[in-house]
């Protein structure tokens, strides 16, 4: 399944100017081969086949105390509070916001004087097999694809791993820059983009795989060899490896979105984008470690997170970042933890500009983060904190759970892929300066 999907990618993807791209790379691998030959035996995500382990699965869904819940909520600050009581907020709509809750939060929700318009168990709510999505990547076909990247374009990239998951997965990070290789530091200007924070977001993986897949595969073509030859590119696809894995290991996806942190009391999971030292736990999140918004014991303490800021500190050079989550189709930027614009108004200017040009190529829709509702502890807030990284936060297709919510199929990775590999060349070609979009 994967290899007739892949094929209609490299079709549809690789526009007229780069038609004439890398036609004979080294070693023999072009975008349509590398990608065909990705290991596929049928697919994991469709584990495991036995009767046995649907049955188990289905116990262990009746088990799970999580309710979807559509409650009344008319503004940002009761948006925030639903959060900080424990509702994953997935939806809003006017008027109400619709999302998951354990039956703690439920009471919490009740108590503090909401209406819960609807309520549905998730044992009863939409489940779907990941069979029909095998052409999802999972873990070990992400790392292999990544792998056969590095080995096909030794001259341009290098492949590292930049920490380990709490299940001790290593989190991988390819590089694109010949001149500068693994950890090397580099006085280029740096982009970087990174995908899955949240489990179940599995379409945000594909599409920063395929984008390395893509960019390399042009890399002769001038609109791609001029960023290859002047920045500093970092992807990494899979943040919360062991959430991602998890959600898919029964066969049957768990709407999982922490990562596999065992916590006090037994519950597990931290959700990763709270846990960054911005603002730690002050608004949108929650204390409670069984809810999925928990914001852990404290700033950094999962090692995901640490990778992730030791990865940044590390490279001062680094100027765009881009973090992939699904859904919504918005484009986000700081803050996230405050109600208030950004206070400097030149970067600001600079952000908007991106964003409203993000937003001519995906079709999202551009606003500052914390319009939603605030929420701490957010990766791109601290990133801007930290070190002025204008960086933004993309919740892809679909634009409602109608559409698929977290699941939305095969179907949507090609369309999809292909307004964000044109986002993504359009942030490499500001990253050089991103000021200059104020001048």
């Amino acid at each position: 399944m994967k290899k007739t999907l892949f094929f209609l990618l490299a079709c549809a993807l690789i526009s007229p100017v780069f038609a004439e791209g890398e036609r004979n790379p080294e070693s023999g691998l072009s975008f349509r081969q590398l990608l065909s030959r990705v290991a596929v035996s049928n697919s994991s995500l469709a584990l495991p086949e036995p009767e046995a382990a649907v049955v188990k699965d289905d116990l262990s869904l009746l088990a799970d105390d999580r309710s979807w819940l559509t409650v009344a909520a008319s503004d940002k600050y009761q948006r925030t509070r639903l959060l900080e009581l424990g509702l994953d907020i997935v939806e809003i709509e006017k008027g109400v916001v619709r999302g998951f809750a354990r039956e703690s939060a439920v009471r919490e929700i009740s108590a503090g004087g909401f209406r819960i318009d609807d309520k549905v168990s998730i044992y009863n709510f939409d489940k779907d097999f990941p069979l029909a999505d095998a052409a999802y990547h999972n873990f070990g076909e992400t790392v292999e694809v990544l792998k056969q990247l590095a080995a096909a374009h030794p001259d341009e990239t290098s492949l590292f791993s930049i920490g380990r998951t709490v299940e001790g997965r290593e989190i991988w990070a390819l590089r694109i820059n010949p001149a500068e290789k693994g950890t090397a530091p580099s006085a280029r200007p740096g982009a970087v983009f990174m995908a899955n924070h949240h489990a179940r977001e599995h379409l945000t993986n594909e599409v920063a795989l395929l984008f390395a897949v893509w960019l390399l595969e042009n890399k002769n073509a001038p609109e791609a060899r001029k960023y290859i030859d002047t920045l500093d590119i970092h992807i990494i696809p899979t943040v919360n490896p062991d959430g991602a894995e998890y959600d898919i290991a029964t066969g049957k996806y768990r709407w999982w979105r922490k990562n596999r942190s065992v916590n006090a009391g037994g519950s597990y999971g931290v959700d990763l984008n709270r846990n960054y030292d911005a603002r730690w736990c002050e608004a949108g999140s929650s204390t409670n470690p069984s809810a999925d918004t928990y914001c852990g014991p404290y700033a950094f303490s999962e090692p995901e997170t640490r990778a992730i800021r030791d990865f940044v500190l590390a490279r001062p050079n680094i100027k765009t970042l881009l973090t992939y989550h699904t859904y919504s189709e918005l484009i986000l930027y700081p803050w996230a933890g405050s109600a208030e614009p950004l206070e400097n108004k030149t970067d600001l200017k600079v952000f908007e500009t991106m964003a409203k040009a993000f937003a001519g190529f995906t079709g999202y829709v551009p606003q500052q983060s914390s319009d939603l509702y605030v929420a701490t502890g957010d990766t791109t807030d601290w990133a801007y904190m930290q070190r002025r990284i204008f960086a933004f936060t993309f919740e892809m297709t679909p634009k409602r759970w109608g559409g698929g919510g977290f699941y939305p199929g095969a179907g949507v990775i090609e369309k999809v892929v292909g307004d964000n590999i044109k986002a993504a060349m359009y942030m490499l070609s500001v990253t050089d300066d991103p000021y200059k979009l104020a001048r």
